[in-house]
C-alpha cells in the first residue's frame, strides 16, 4: 500500500530501463482497457466518433479555407 504507482520496489538486482519498459507496458494495457471499455459504451461510442466527426469537418474547413487544395 505504500506504492501507489504499482510498481516494484527498487532493487540493487533491478535494471532501472526494464522498469521503465515494464511500466509503460503496463500503462497501455490499461489504455488500450480504457479505449476497448469505452468504444463497449453506446454513449462512449457516440460520443467518440462525434469528435471525430467535428474534428475531421474542422481540418476540411481549415484546408478549403485558407485555399490550401
Amino acid at each position: 500500500m505504500s506504492n501507489p504507482d504499482n510498481s516494484p520496489p527498487p532493487s540493487k538486482e533491478d535494471w532501472q530501463g526494464f522498469r521503465e519498459i515494464d511500466r509503460a507496458i503496463a500503462e497501455n494495457r490499461m489504455t488500450a482497457y480504457s479505449w476497448s471499455k469505452a468504444w463497449a459504451d453506446p454513449w462512449s461510442r457516440a460520443g467518440l466518433i462525434l469528435f471525430a466527426v467535428l474534428f475531421i469537418a474542422f481540418a476540411i474547413f481549415v484546408v478549403i479555407y485558407d485555399g490550401l487544395l
